[in-house]
């Protein structure tokens, strides 16, 4: 989101295209020269923008292009991409507990496939280490209410272990989404994490109206 006052688009320092600040990532640099990412966009100080992907951190980084956008000396500490990569895995993580706390989210086997079945369920979610055979019975409950498999998007960013953290739960394989505010935002972190990681073009779950039957 952009800054108070700043505008709805911004030039990438590696491409020199103009995008939606959703699809960029906002760097400034600290008290010692050294940039630092501002996932949330609201650091102080002035700030160059790069295409929120891990190949155009990697080419700002690589052909040290930060220099260039700050016009001055600048640090970047090597492995900036996996940093980034990491802060918005914690932030998509952080907004499915939020998303628990408003009673958005069911977890448990049984328990999802009961959702499935009665609710206004917008995504599921799967742990990526999950065994195959759950994901196929998860994937016949939706076939039985919404008369294809992949009515629902599927979110499986995460394994077991940080599901579970996330959710205060031990051992969360699968969990779903019921439709609210609180699911809109958890789906919009892991749209930006899966982009990051695959790049800006890449289809990644999106916050969806539920599908009634």
């Amino acid at each position: 989101m952009p800054r108070k006052n700043e505008p709805a688009e911004r030039q990438c320092l590696v491409t020199r295209e103009v995008r939606p600040v959703d699809r960029l990532i906002r760097f400034v640099c600290d008290p010692e020269g050294r940039v630092v990412p501002d996932i949330k966009g609201d650091l102080p100080g002035r700030g160059v923008w790069v295409t929120a992907t891990r190949e155009a951190v990697d080419a700002a980084e690589r052909k040290r292009l930060f220099g260039r956008g700050f016009k001055a000396q600048v640090t970047v500490e090597p492995g900036l991409a996996g940093r980034i990569e990491v802060l918005l895995t914690e932030r998509a993580l952080a907004s499915l507990g939020l998303a628990r706390k408003a009673g958005s989210v069911v977890d448990g086997f049984q328990s999802v496939e009961a959702a499935i079945g009665r609710d206004p369920v917008v995504a599921l979610v799967e742990a990526s280490d999950g065994a195959a055979d759950g994901r196929r019975k998860i994937r016949q409950a939706v076939t039985r209410r919404f008369g294809r498999e992949d009515a629902l998007p599927l979110v499986a960013s995460f394994n077991a272990d940080q599901l579970s953290l996330a959710l205060g739960r031990g051992h969360v394989i699968h969990a779903c989404l019921k439709s609210g505010r609180a699911s809109s935002g958890f789906l919009e972190r892991v749209d930006r994490l899966e982009r990051f990681r695959i790049g800006a073009e890449a289809e990644a779950p999106r916050s969806s109206e539920p599908i009634m039957n």
